[in-house]
């Protein structure tokens, strides 16, 4: 179940396939209560964010920062309405030019054909590197950048 996607959302849809509503939007692929983790955020990220709405403003906030070129499909390993899945990106950061190429194992659990909860496994480093340090993460996502 390889692939090459362009945008985050089209990975979802090739990853998740039928398993979702249709969409208009990346956002609409989650429910308004979805629950979206970062276990290995670093200090200056938050750790989860509740709802769709706070999902929202993390990716209005994101998008400035990384430029995203291509996410590629590893594997999606499904087990009743959790799938896990593998994937990277390749990417660079906005303000230093510097590569933003990610792994993640991502753990979705879908209800009524919409994301519920995103566990989001990913390298803290490779995110600090692009973004230029803690400081500049922290800056960059204001009042977002609490632990929840």
């Amino acid at each position: 179940m390889a692939g090459k996607f362009d945008t985050f959302g089209d990975l979802l849809v090739g990853a998740l396939g039928p398993m979702l509503v249709p969409a208009d939007g990346v956002l609409d692929l989650f429910a308004e209560d979805v629950i979206f983790e970062f276990p290995y955020a670093p200090e200056g990220l938050r750790k989860r964010l509740d709802g769709r709405d706070r999902l929202a403003e993390h990716f209005a906030r994101l998008g400035p920062l990384v430029e995203f070129h291509r996410f590629d499909l590893e594997a999606a390993y499904v087990c009743g309405d959790t799938v896990v899945i593998e994937f990277g990106c390749e990417g660079r950061g906005v303000e230093t030019g510097i590569a933003y190429d990610q792994t993640y194992v991502s753990v979705v659990t879908l209800r009524d054909g919409r994301i519920v909860r995103y566990k989001d496994y990913w390298n803290p480093l490779v995110a600090l590197a692009a973004l230029g340090g803690t400081e500049a993460v922290a800056a960059s996502f204001g009042k977002e950048a609490t632990h929840a």
